[in-house]
């Protein structure tokens, strides 16, 4: 019998090798600070990070919402082509330090992009937006031929 990592939220997201990788090389450099301090990650410094979403399906429409905490809208870009939500942007670093010695910096600051891909065809003249405390919500109405329709069933 094989034993596997418990993750709370696994089922409302498909595994992904980069997040582990990224939770190791986190958990490494936690192990080592101590040792080494060069390893301490100042909050200016810039990776690259993928914001949380989630996806649900109503009736005429679906419902994106990504969590983008401390951001403005015009640094958040969002897109739709062949059926492809795209998500990018760029959270800047809030202001520079460099008498300060940080402890734990676990904000992500620098560019991300995230790509869904949608179940069925959208209306994209119909798409709408909104971002609010720090969550943007996108609404994308589904076009008519992708509506479910009842069938009449005929008796002979």
């Amino acid at each position: 019998m094989a034993l596997e990592k418990w993750r709370p939220s696994s089922w409302l997201s498909p595994w992904s090798p980069f997040r582990e990788l990224e939770d190791l090389s986190r958990r490494m450099e936690d192990f080592f600070r101590p040792i080494l301090p060069s390893l301490r990650r100042e909050p200016t410094e810039e990776r690259m990070w993928s914001p949380v979403i989630e996806m649900y399906e109503e009736k005429d429409k679906f419902i994106v919402k990504a969590e983008l905490p401390g951001m403005k809208k015009e640094d958040i870009d969002v897109s739709l082509a062949d059926n492809i939500l795209t998500l990018k942007g760029e959270r800047k670093a809030e202001k520079e330090t460099k008498e300060s010695n940080y402890y734990c910096c676990e904000r992500y600051y620098g560019s991300f992009y995230r790509q869904v891909t949608l179940p069925a065809n959208v209306d994209p003249k119909k798409i709408e937006a909104a971002y609010k405390d720090g969550v943007l919500e996108i609404k994308l109405p589904k076009t008519e031929e992708t509506k479910a329709q009842k069938i009449n069933i005929k008796t002979e």
